[in-house]
């Protein structure tokens, strides 16, 4: 009799279940050899945490690389008895100190912990030497900075706090992101990708190899390498000239904006902040009185000086309340109101021969010229139209670099001097405003992006430190002239009195470099503690500007004393690739400046 097509069917399901239960049967209770191998290896993921991207300068030189390092990892609840002694001498560290982290690890977690991190790659193979059941070791890399330069501009890598790991999903505990400089500004280029490793372990917790062949497992994508703008031997000579002083170097190239170096003084060297000395010295560096941490390039704001006598003729020529011809006569001094002294110099003196020989008195003349215009007869209107020219130039306001941390400095508004004078003043009361002293406050990276504008004959480009990613590319942003509201024709008037000031007997003669044509302005911030500070702004060649700099020494004295000379040999140094002044180099050295109120 045949059978039925349902009775078939149901005749091959119950023949297939009976394969399915006697296999299981013979697997489970005949051969063993499957359930001890269940009992005698477990999985462990292994997070493959990617080498950070490198960081070149602008020619091709490493500023930042990645080298391999090693956490010690242990799964608590699978520890069992070893020898801790031994353990100790090849990681490097004091049995108390080790009983005190497993302690910290607990005793029943699953979960793997990091017990101590960054080990040499050398630990890590006397490590394997041996069996310690539960621990293990994670390959990760760790930061290395070969010029040992540049620690406020690279920055520095540091844990993640819990903070970061709930608003990034990326991190997890015990994970590295960039805490300052560009290791912050550009961590989601620099970070990469993790990847996992299916490892198969023992009872002991010794691998055995890749589980299922590593089917299951997924690679770690390196960070993306980044050309930076600095030019890394022109921020070594910096740094190493601002030793014993205290202050800030900011250079630009001036047609693409592109920061050419950035020192801020003291420094601190990035190799600091790596490996497992990391947290000591950065205590060690957060104690020292006169703050190496703190980039005084961005984020410092100083009183410009004669420096911004400059803008206040732009001001004056757009304004048309000056012309170039124009001349004031100078007795030491402006004796109205309050008065301003000056110096000794020819007088009467014009624009040209004003810049050259610094006098206050001009400035003075001309910048009550502006506020008391006529045309909009209130000092308080003129102010805000003052005011409006300085924020095109870029001061009291962020520049919108991508360097984090950038502060905008100090500009006085009219809501300020109404509070402050009860709602009575005048352009006399706000004098000081004129030649760069009173309530004014610039950044050091300010005053190079204005000396850039003057460089470019009135337009600049947002300074930036990054030149070029890898397989990518820089904000749009970077690459717009931005113009000020000073006509371009403006500016040459200005180029050529700092160019008399240096190559003309004016206040900058000491730094003149035959052939280069740098043009320069002094400055002598006045200091209500202690000692002037000293500035420089220059820029060269006076034709084709290829770089702009602000020099800033705090407690410096006279703007010629000590930036001045500085900036010339920064210029000389990277016109040239040479120095021809040795004697200078030495001079600069040997200029040591004491500061009180930080080392009290």
């Amino acid at each position: 009799m045949e059978l039925s097509r349902g009775n078939s069917l149901r005749i091959f399901v119950v023949l297939v279940a009976m394969v399915i239960a006697g296999r299981l049967f013979y697997l489970q209770i005949i051969d063993s050899k499957y359930k001890e191998y269940a009992n005698n290896n477990a999985l462990r993921p292994i997070v493959l945490n990617p080498p950070r991207g490198e960081i070149y300068d602008r020619n091709g030189l490493f500023l930042a690389q990645s080298r391999e390092a090693y956490d010690l990892m242990v799964i608590p609840r699978d520890v069992k008895p070893f020898d801790t002694l031994e353990m100790c001498r090849i990681i490097g560290v004091e049995k108390e100190e080790f009983v005190h982290q497993l302690k910290r690890a607990g005793r029943s977690s699953r979960r793997p912990v990091v017990l101590f991190k960054l080990l040499d790659k050398e630990v890590k193979m006397k490590f394997e030497e041996h069996t310690f059941p539960g621990f293990f070791t994670q390959y990760r890399t760790i930061r290395s900075y070969p010029f040992h330069t540049g620690g406020n501009i690279l920055g520095y890598v540091g844990e993640v706090n819990d903070n970061t790991i709930k608003n990034d999903s990326y991190y997890k505990r015990g994970d590295y992101v960039g805490m300052t400089g560009i290791e912050r500004a550009y961590e989601t280029v620099l970070r990469g990708r993790k990847g996992v490793r299916m490892e198969l372990v023992d009872v002991h917790g010794m691998p055995k190899g890749a589980y299922a062949d590593g089917l299951y497992d997924t690679l770690a994508v390196p960070g993306v390498s980044i050309t930076s703008t600095i030019d890394a031997r022109l921020q070594l000579l910096g740094e190493e000239l601002m030793e014993g002083k205290v202050g800030s170097i900011v250079a630009i190239e001036p047609k693409t904006g592109e920061i050419l170096m950035m020192v801020s003084s003291p420094t601190y060297n990035p190799d600091e902040l790596i490996g497992r000395d990391r947290s000591r010295n950065y205590l060690k560096l957060l104690r020292e009185p006169r703050r190496p941490l703190y980039n005084r390039a961005v984020m410092a704001s100083y009183p410009p000086g004669s420096t911004f006598k400059l803008s206040t003729g732009l001001i004056g020529l757009q304004e048309g309340v000056l012309v170039p011809s124009q001349r004031y006569v100078c007795n030491s001094g402006y004796y109205v109101g309050r008065g301003v002294k000056c110096h000794y110099h020819d007088s009467p003196l014009d624009l040209r021969y004003s810049i050259q020989t610094s006098c206050n008195t001009y400035y003075c003349y001309v910048f009550r010229n502006i506020l008391d215009n006529k045309a909009y007869g209130d000092v308080k209107v003129g102010f805000d139209v003052w005011r409006d020219y300085l924020l095109s130039m870029g001061f009291g306001r962020r520049l919108d670099s991508d360097f984090s941390g950038e502060l905008k400095g100090n500009l006085p508004t009219t809501e300020f001097y109404d509070r402050v004078y009860n709602g009575r003043w005048n352009s006399l009361t706000a004098i000081s405003l004129s030649i760069g002293q009173g309530e004014i406050g610039v950044t050091p990276l300010q005053l190079a992006n204005f000396t850039a504008t003057i460089a470019n004959r009135g337009y600049y480009k947002i300074p930036h430190i990054i030149k070029s990613i890898e397989g990518g590319q820089i904000d749009s942003r970077f690459s717009v002239p931005n113009y000020t509201n000073i006509d371009p024709k403006h500016y040459q008037v200005i180029a050529e009195g700092m160019y008399r000031a240096v190559n003309v007997e004016g206040t900058a003669v000491r730094a003149a470099v035959k052939g280069l044509d740098i043009c320069g302005k002094t400055g002598t911030a006045e200091n209500g503690r202690g000692r002037d500070h000293s500035t420089f702004a220059c820029f060269a060649p006076y034709k084709d500007p290829k770089i702009a700099m602000s020099v800033y020494v705090e407690h410096g004295g006279f703007g010629a004393t000590v930036a001045m000379p500085i900036a010339s040999l920064l210029m000389e140094q990277y016109l040239t690739d040479t120095i021809t002044r040795p004697e200078l180099v030495e001079y600069v050295k040997r200029m040591i400046i004491d500061y009180p109120q930080y080392d009290k």
